[in-house]
Protein backbone atom coordinates (compact mmCIF):
# COMPACT_ATOMS: atom_id res chain seq x y z
CA UNK A 1 0.00 0.00 0.00
CA UNK A 2 1.17 3.50 -0.80
CA UNK A 3 1.04 6.30 1.73
CA UNK A 4 -1.35 9.07 0.79
CA UNK A 5 -2.58 12.28 2.41
CA UNK A 6 -5.54 14.47 1.57
CA UNK A 7 -5.05 18.24 1.34
CA UNK A 8 -8.26 19.72 2.69
CA UNK A 9 -9.94 18.42 5.85
CA UNK A 10 -13.40 19.77 5.04
CA UNK A 11 -16.44 18.06 3.61
CA UNK A 12 -14.93 17.17 0.25
CA UNK A 13 -11.80 15.83 1.93
CA UNK A 14 -13.92 13.57 4.11
CA UNK A 15 -15.79 12.31 1.06
CA UNK A 16 -12.50 11.50 -0.66
CA UNK A 17 -11.39 9.64 2.47
CA UNK A 18 -14.51 7.49 2.28
CA UNK A 19 -13.79 6.83 -1.39
CA UNK A 20 -10.26 5.67 -0.55
CA UNK A 21 -11.76 3.19 1.93
CA UNK A 22 -14.05 1.77 -0.76
CA UNK A 23 -11.16 1.56 -3.24
CA UNK A 24 -9.21 -0.42 -0.64
CA UNK A 25 -12.10 -2.86 -0.27
CA UNK A 26 -11.66 -3.68 -3.96
CA UNK A 27 -7.85 -3.58 -3.93
CA UNK A 28 -5.57 -2.76 -0.99
CA UNK A 29 -3.88 0.30 -2.45
CA UNK A 30 -3.87 3.36 -0.17
CA UNK A 31 -2.68 3.96 3.39
CA UNK A 32 -4.20 7.29 4.46
CA UNK A 33 -1.74 8.90 6.88
CA UNK A 34 -3.88 11.98 7.53
CA UNK A 35 -4.78 15.41 6.23
CA UNK A 36 -3.03 18.67 5.45
CA UNK A 37 -4.97 21.88 5.95
CA UNK A 38 -3.95 25.52 6.37
CA UNK A 39 -7.10 26.51 8.26
CA UNK A 40 -7.14 23.88 11.02
CA UNK A 41 -4.66 23.24 13.85
CA UNK A 42 -2.26 20.32 13.90
CA UNK A 43 -3.95 17.36 15.57
CA UNK A 44 -7.48 18.42 14.60
CA UNK A 45 -9.58 15.35 13.79
CA UNK A 46 -12.13 15.55 11.00
CA UNK A 47 -13.47 12.09 11.83
CA UNK A 48 -11.40 10.26 9.23
CA UNK A 49 -7.91 11.24 10.33
CA UNK A 50 -5.92 14.04 11.91
CA UNK A 51 -4.44 17.19 10.44
CA UNK A 52 -0.68 16.82 10.13
CA UNK A 53 -0.05 20.47 9.35
CA UNK A 54 -0.28 22.91 6.48
CA UNK A 55 1.79 23.83 3.46
CA UNK A 56 4.99 24.41 5.42
CA UNK A 57 4.85 20.95 6.99
CA UNK A 58 4.10 19.31 3.65
CA UNK A 59 7.03 21.03 1.98
CA UNK A 60 9.33 19.66 4.70
CA UNK A 61 8.02 16.07 4.44
CA UNK A 62 11.12 13.93 3.91
CA UNK A 63 9.86 10.75 2.25
CA UNK A 64 7.73 9.87 -0.79
CA UNK A 65 4.06 10.73 -0.33
CA UNK A 66 1.07 10.83 -2.64
CA UNK A 67 -1.23 13.80 -2.07
CA UNK A 68 -4.73 14.40 -3.39
CA UNK A 69 -6.04 17.96 -3.24
CA UNK A 70 -9.69 17.94 -2.14
CA UNK A 71 -10.55 21.62 -2.30
CA UNK A 72 -13.55 22.87 -4.30
CA UNK A 73 -11.93 26.14 -5.37
CA UNK A 74 -10.35 26.21 -8.84
CA UNK A 75 -8.18 29.26 -8.14
CA UNK A 76 -7.29 27.93 -4.69
CA UNK A 77 -6.16 24.58 -6.08
CA UNK A 78 -4.04 26.26 -8.76
CA UNK A 79 -2.36 28.50 -6.18
CA UNK A 80 -1.72 25.60 -3.80
CA UNK A 81 -0.19 23.38 -6.49
CA UNK A 82 2.23 26.16 -7.37
CA UNK A 83 3.30 26.45 -3.72
CA UNK A 84 4.03 22.74 -3.19
CA UNK A 85 7.76 22.56 -3.89
CA UNK A 86 8.61 19.24 -2.24
CA UNK A 87 10.13 16.79 -4.78
CA UNK A 88 8.93 13.84 -2.67
CA UNK A 89 5.28 14.70 -3.36
CA UNK A 90 3.35 13.06 -6.19
CA UNK A 91 -0.24 13.62 -7.29
CA UNK A 92 -2.14 10.46 -8.31
CA UNK A 93 -5.53 10.27 -9.95
CA UNK A 94 -8.19 9.00 -7.54
CA UNK A 95 -11.00 7.17 -9.32
CA UNK A 96 -14.06 5.62 -7.67
CA UNK A 97 -14.53 1.93 -8.52
CA UNK A 98 -17.74 2.48 -10.49
CA UNK A 99 -16.45 5.24 -12.79
CA UNK A 100 -16.80 4.21 -16.43
CA UNK A 101 -14.23 5.09 -19.09
CA UNK A 102 -15.77 3.73 -22.27
CA UNK A 103 -12.49 3.77 -24.25
CA UNK A 104 -9.30 4.11 -22.25
CA UNK A 105 -7.23 3.81 -25.43
CA UNK A 106 -8.53 7.18 -26.65
CA UNK A 107 -8.37 8.86 -23.23
CA UNK A 108 -5.61 11.32 -22.34
CA UNK A 109 -5.57 11.90 -18.57
CA UNK A 110 -3.20 14.07 -16.56
CA UNK A 111 -2.47 13.91 -12.83
CA UNK A 112 -4.15 14.88 -9.58
CA UNK A 113 -7.71 14.38 -10.83
CA UNK A 114 -10.57 13.14 -8.64
CA UNK A 115 -13.44 11.13 -10.12
CA UNK A 116 -16.20 10.48 -7.59
CA UNK A 117 -19.05 8.02 -7.84
CA UNK A 118 -21.06 7.39 -10.99
CA UNK A 119 -19.06 9.36 -13.55
CA UNK A 120 -18.98 8.35 -17.22
CA UNK A 121 -16.25 9.48 -19.61
CA UNK A 122 -16.78 8.42 -23.21
CA UNK A 123 -14.40 8.34 -26.19
CA UNK A 124 -11.64 10.63 -27.49
CA UNK A 125 -11.47 12.71 -24.32
CA UNK A 126 -8.55 14.84 -23.12
CA UNK A 127 -8.42 15.83 -19.44
CA UNK A 128 -5.56 17.79 -17.89
CA UNK A 129 -4.48 18.08 -14.26
CA UNK A 130 -6.15 18.69 -10.88
CA UNK A 131 -9.78 18.55 -11.94
CA UNK A 132 -12.52 17.42 -9.54
CA UNK A 133 -15.52 15.48 -10.88
CA UNK A 134 -17.83 15.35 -7.89
CA UNK A 135 -20.17 12.50 -8.77
CA UNK A 136 -22.60 11.36 -11.50
CA UNK A 137 -21.00 13.49 -14.21
CA UNK A 138 -20.96 12.65 -17.93
CA UNK A 139 -18.25 13.81 -20.33
CA UNK A 140 -19.21 13.43 -24.00
CA UNK A 141 -17.07 12.41 -26.96
CA UNK A 142 -14.24 14.62 -28.26
CA UNK A 143 -14.35 16.95 -25.26
CA UNK A 144 -11.24 18.78 -24.07
CA UNK A 145 -10.90 19.72 -20.40
CA UNK A 146 -7.93 21.69 -19.09
CA UNK A 147 -6.68 22.11 -15.53
CA UNK A 148 -7.98 23.11 -12.08
CA UNK A 149 -11.68 22.81 -12.91
CA UNK A 150 -14.37 21.87 -10.38
CA UNK A 151 -17.43 19.97 -11.59
CA UNK A 152 -20.18 19.60 -9.03
CA UNK A 153 -22.57 16.60 -9.02
CA UNK A 154 -24.69 15.71 -12.06
CA UNK A 155 -22.99 18.04 -14.54
CA UNK A 156 -23.42 16.96 -18.16
CA UNK A 157 -20.78 17.95 -20.71
CA UNK A 158 -21.92 17.27 -24.27
CA UNK A 159 -19.68 16.15 -27.11
CA UNK A 160 -17.05 18.38 -28.67
CA UNK A 161 -16.99 20.78 -25.73
CA UNK A 162 -13.86 22.69 -24.68
CA UNK A 163 -13.46 23.69 -21.02
CA UNK A 164 -10.17 25.42 -20.29
CA UNK A 165 -8.82 26.29 -16.81
CA UNK A 166 -10.06 27.34 -13.35
CA UNK A 167 -13.78 27.02 -14.05
CA UNK A 168 -16.48 26.12 -11.52
CA UNK A 169 -19.45 24.22 -12.96
CA UNK A 170 -22.38 24.07 -10.54
CA UNK A 171 -24.61 21.13 -9.66
CA UNK A 172 -26.80 19.90 -12.50
CA UNK A 173 -25.41 22.29 -15.11
CA UNK A 174 -25.49 21.28 -18.77
CA UNK A 175 -22.89 22.32 -21.33
CA UNK A 176 -24.36 21.78 -24.78
CA UNK A 177 -22.30 20.36 -27.61
CA UNK A 178 -19.33 22.15 -29.18
CA UNK A 179 -19.43 25.12 -26.83
CA UNK A 180 -16.33 26.61 -25.25
CA UNK A 181 -15.86 27.66 -21.64
CA UNK A 182 -12.69 29.67 -21.22
CA UNK A 183 -11.07 30.67 -17.94
CA UNK A 184 -12.34 31.41 -14.42
CA UNK A 185 -15.98 31.05 -15.40
CA UNK A 186 -18.70 30.16 -12.89
CA UNK A 187 -21.74 28.27 -14.18
CA UNK A 188 -24.62 28.26 -11.71
CA UNK A 189 -26.54 25.19 -10.59
CA UNK A 190 -28.96 23.78 -13.19
CA UNK A 191 -27.84 26.33 -15.78
CA UNK A 192 -27.64 25.45 -19.48
CA UNK A 193 -24.77 26.79 -21.57
CA UNK A 194 -25.89 27.15 -25.21
CA UNK A 195 -23.07 29.37 -26.52
CA UNK A 196 -19.42 30.16 -25.80
CA UNK A 197 -18.83 31.95 -22.51
CA UNK A 198 -16.72 34.97 -21.62
CA UNK A 199 -13.81 34.65 -19.20
CA UNK A 200 -14.11 35.83 -15.58
CA UNK A 201 -17.91 35.77 -15.73
CA UNK A 202 -20.80 34.09 -13.91
CA UNK A 203 -23.60 32.45 -15.89
CA UNK A 204 -27.00 31.49 -14.49
CA UNK A 205 -30.26 30.26 -15.99
CA UNK A 206 -31.70 28.35 -18.94
CA UNK A 207 -30.41 29.52 -21.31
CA UNK A 208 -27.55 30.77 -19.15
CA UNK A 209 -26.73 34.47 -19.27
CA UNK A 210 -24.18 36.62 -17.47
CA UNK A 211 -25.12 37.90 -14.04
CA UNK A 212 -23.20 40.51 -12.07
CA UNK A 213 -23.03 40.79 -8.29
Amino acid sequence: MKNIAIYGAGGFGREVSCMLNIINQCESRWNLIGFFDDTKPIGYSCGYGKVLGGLEVLNMYDEPLDVIIAIASPVGVHKLVGEIKNPYIDFPNIIAPDVRFTDQNSLSLGKGNIFCWGCCVTCDITIGDFNSFNGFITIGHDSRIGNYNVFMPKVHVSGGTVINDENYIGTGAIILQKNRIGYRTVVGANSVIIRNTKDDSTYVGNPATIVKF
